[in-house]
């Protein structure tokens, strides 16, 4: 029995691997899967390039949880280890055997994918045990060994009986972490981070019911992983209902994705994966967490917002690139050239299949718009090189469900919807039900009205004011639907221009002088008889304020002034000037309660003050 020290830099080498090296202690069961899991690949690797003759047989690694006994035993039948082995990487710490093998096998194809590592990982077991032991065998022909350490600096290394090859780690679990000697804890952690991984883990045997077991039925092991994931295949070898699968697999309650794109990289940097592009709610509610990534099919994090550009956070799927480490930091994402290139190369994935599909299948493209505008316009918004590629496809809809490039939107309305200035004038709408009147106003008109109400279109608007030359977005309530219509319509009034007095003095003394302006203007008889209209560049000052629009701050305590339009042509108002005096108040306020109801601003008492005069007029 030999006695020894570990070769370490200092003793306190354990408080700092429990506290400071993984911030989850949860993470000590991939590190210990994975290294018996690179053993595995290690002997099949050895083994294909002829320097094991021995049967490899059986190599599915089994996890065990003893709740009596307080262990958790994890086993592989890997390449295993010798006791000089043992000692040169297991006290050595921070040395890794995966330096000899890319060395010895470089010039292999497939040499990666037998390069694995012992290093620190193995030490994540201490997070959770106080002692651990090691019994393992190595491939070559030599005596099993068997290690033991309680935490300190301290081991033994002795024989052990062991014939079998390969290693046995044996955690003895703390009194403070008994919680892991749960079978459905261990259970759910196999699940989040071994899931597909390239080697069977078992973890024990599938349930029999009561009939079954009457019957004689021997329990099968319960294989807990897919050791060849969709992602790990060659596109061409995938069909429709394969991707499917798996995505039921990945989101076992979400409805089917619209379409997905399959990523394959081997160069300048290793990437595999598949994004899925779900079906998005009208709310659009965001869930940046639908992502996973890992590396060499290990799980290393949900978290994927500096490897994905953060407009299509809002995807679904799988990422999977050895360049990125286990033990990643958002510090070394915001900082690797790996990742910065992994980002940029999804984005141009993304933007090119969607480009193929417009040009391919113009129609579906169109069907699946409603859902995929949200990780267009995003993109557009954040991305300059995004913005670029996709302007050419990214769809504009109009009232009548009609849709069009932003290209073809501008030949559509240059004859019909240019001002004085010679600039195109785009009305849209934030709320179809809501300015149901200015928008039939437009449309009687031909005028066409495009419908931006998602929770982005603000921020959209304003980025393609920018970028398009003499092109402004104004909504359908602007006043600038008037001046659109002045220059093609003038209308005489029907009432003399001391009758216009008269009314607008009557109108004054129904309005909050200081928020309303008062403007008396002959329109189409069609028209209401009195129209609110709004200041677009105010109003759009007032809103994002509202949304916390940061310099924008000071127009939140400013009161929005608002134009009151009074149709001097609708034959109302003639009708109101041949009442009595009494009752002329009474009927101007409902009228301007009638405008202020259609813009959604009459509220509070002035909204009951307004039922209540409602019933009183109906009543005379």
């Amino acid at each position: 029995m030999e006695k020894g020290q570990i070769s370490v830099q200092t003793e306190n080498i354990f408080p700092i691997i429990k506290k400071f090296l993984y911030s989850d202690h949860e993470i000590f069961l991939r590190e210990l899967v994975s290294n018996a899991v690179d053993a595995t690949q290690k002997i099949k690797g050895i083994a294909q390039l002829g320097e094991y003759s021995g049967e490899l047989g059986d190599l599915t690694i089994n996890v065990e949880v003893d709740k009596e006994a307080k262990t958790i035993t994890i086993t592989d039948r890997g390449i295993g280890m010798t006791a000089d082995e043992v000692k040169k990487y297991i006290n050595q710490i921070a040395f890794s055997s995966a330096n000899e093998f890319v060395e010895k096998f470089k010039d292999v194809e497939d040499g990666k994918s037998i390069i694995g590592h012992f290093g620190l990982g193995f030490y994540s077991a201490f997070m959770v045990a106080d002692t651990v032991d090691i019994i393992t065998k190595s491939y070559k022909d030599e005596p099993a060994a068997k290690w033991s350490c309680d935490g300190s600096t301290e081991y033994t290394l002795g024989a052990d009986e062991k014939q079998d090859r390969g290693t046995t780690i044996v955690l003895h679990v703390s009194e403070e972490e008994s919680s892991f000697l749960e079978d459905a804890k261990i259970s759910d952690l196999l699940k989040k981070y071994c899931r597909f991984l390239p080697v069977p883990i078992r973890f024990g045997d599938k349930y029999l019911s009561e009939e079954e077991i009457k019957e004689g039925k021997t329990p099968e092991p319960n294989i807990i992983n897919i050791t060849d994931p969709a992602w790990t295949k060659t596109p061409s070898s995938l069909t429709d209902e394969d991707y499917l699968n798996f995505y039921k697999e990945l989101y076992p309650f979400s409805p089917d994705p619209l379409f997905w794109i399959h990523l394959n990289v081997d160069y300048p940097f290793n990437l595999t994966g598949i994004l899925y592009f779900p079906p998005q709610k009208e709310t659009y509610e965001v869930q940046k967490d639908k992502i996973q990534l890992y590396s060499n099919q290990v799980f290393v994090t949900n978290n994927v917002e500096e490897i994905v550009p953060e407009y299509l956070t809002l995807l679904h799927g799988v990422i999977d690139s050895p360049d990125i480490p286990l033990n990643v930091s958002r510090s070394y994402l915001q900082s690797d050239g790996n990742v910065k290139k992994i980002n940029s190369h999804i984005s141009k994935k993304v933007s090119d299949k969607l480009n193929d599909i417009f040009k391919n299948d113009r129609e579906s493209f169109e069907e699946k718009w409603s859902d995929i505008s949200i990780f267009v316009k995003y993109g557009m918004l954040s991305d300059e090189k995004f913005y670029d590629r996709s302007n050419k496809f990214c769809l504009l809809k109009n009232t009548d469900g009609e849709l069009a490039t932003i290209e073809e939107y501008k030949e559509k309305i240059k004859d019909n919807q240019t001002d004085k200035n010679e600039q195109l004038v785009v009305l849209y709408t934030n709320s179809v039900e809501e300015q149901d009147a200015y928008i039939k106003r437009a449309k009687d008109r031909s005028y066409d009205v495009l419908v931006l109400d998602s929770i982005i279109d603000n921020h959209f608007i304003q980025m393609l004011e920018q970028k398009l030359e003499k092109v402004s977005f104004k909504r359908v309530d602007a006043d600038t639907l008037d001046k659109l219509i002045e220059k093609d319509e003038t209308f005489e009034s029907i009432l003399s221009q001391e009758q216009q007095d008269q009314l607008k003095t009557i109108f004054e003394s129904q309005v909050k002088k200081e928020t309303t302006n008062i403007e008396m203007k002959a329109l189409s008889p069609d028209d209401m008889p009195v129209m609110i209209t709004r200041n677009e560049f105010m109003r759009r000052m007032h809103e994002m304020s509202k949304m916390g629009g940061g310099g924008m701050m000071m127009f939140g305590d400013m009161p929005e002034r608002i134009n009151m339009v009074v149709n001097t042509n609708h034959p109302s108002l003639k009708t109101i000037l041949d009442t009595e005096e009494a009752t002329q108040g009474k009927l101007v306020k409902q009228l301007t309660d009638l405008a202020l109801l259609s813009q959604g601003m009459l509220k509070g008492a002035d909204l009951t003050n307004f039922v209540e005069r409602s019933f009183e007029l109906v009543a005379k």
